[in-house]
């Protein structure tokens, strides 16, 4: 039997896998899939500089545990049981997705992506077309990877040292978090005391677009490292913004709050 401290590892381990993998698959599928990339530019996704998205690495320690609870009880032997396992991945996925996207819309104005346009939506926040890929992953990931995971697992177990590149994992992971908290709460200050709503990818755009004397790997990898401050860099990306709706409006209509930045 494992004890409290295996499991303590093991899951550190699959956070680990889990998020650097989701971050992998969300750089692909905006250059190539994304509509709102449409000039299909590399993009850092998320709220971090780093390699990491934590919304998938919550999603791999919920994924291991139910595919081998599944294997262990023969739930995926049948087509029925199968669906229902893809089911409650797709639900799990779209709560964390829901509870991310909407603790930052409500308490800090801050939109990390937007899915207002797509059919069904609850507050642009979660969609039935986002919670149909994520059950998609889940077959991917069922089908494809959780032998590997299992694998890995058991390596892991013979080989503890590696460990010590999982607890450098997190170190670094828990300062960039810290400087990204720092980053959404000067973003808060600004949007709660104009009520706007600031879209993420949009400031982030707008940031490398104007970015001066930075390389290409910086602008990639820290898409808010810049020596001006964020709350210039909000202004600025807000009147661009209206700029733009005006002369390409031909009515006399504000722009709305919600497309601000």
């Amino acid at each position: 039997m494992r004890d409290i401290m295996d499991y303590f590892l093991i899951f550190a381990y699959l956070f680990f896998i889990g998020s650097i993998s989701g971050w992998i698959i969300e750089v692909f599928f905006r250059k190539f899939f994304s509509s709102a990339n449409p000039e299909h530019r590399w993009i850092n996704p998320g709220f971090c500089s780093g390699p990491y998205l934590p919304i998938y690495g919550f999603g791999l320690c919920f994924l291991y545990p139910l595919a081998s609870i599944s294997d262990r009880y023969g739930i995926n032997d049948t087509l029925q049981g199968h669906l229902i396992f893809l089911l409650v991945v797709a639900a799990y996925m779209t709560l964390i997705e829901y509870v991310g996207g909407i603790t930052l819309l409500r308490h800090a104005n801050l939109r990390l992506w937007d899915y207002s346009k797509l059919w069904g939506n609850i507050e642009g926040v979660i969609c039935p077309l986002f919670s149909f890929f994520w059950m998609m992953l889940g077959e991917i990931y069922y089908l494809l990877f959780h032998p590997h995971i299992l694998i890995a697992i058991r390596w892991l177990e013979d080989n503890l040292a590696f460990s010590f590149f999982i607890g450098l994992f997190f170190g670094v992971f828990i300062i960039d978090y810290v400087n990204a908290t720092q980053i959404v709460s000067k973003i808060k200050q600004y949007a709660k005391e104009r009520g706007l709503i600031v879209r993420y990818e949009n400031l982030k755009m707008h940031i490398r677009e104007n970015r001066e004397q930075a390389s290409k790997t910086l602008q990639f990898l820290f898409p808010f490292h810049t020596k001006r401050s964020i709350t210039e860099l909000l202004e600025e990306a807000h009147d661009a913004l209206e700029n733009r709706l005006n002369n390409h409006s031909k009515t006399d209509q504000e722009p709305s709050k919600e497309d601000v930045n």
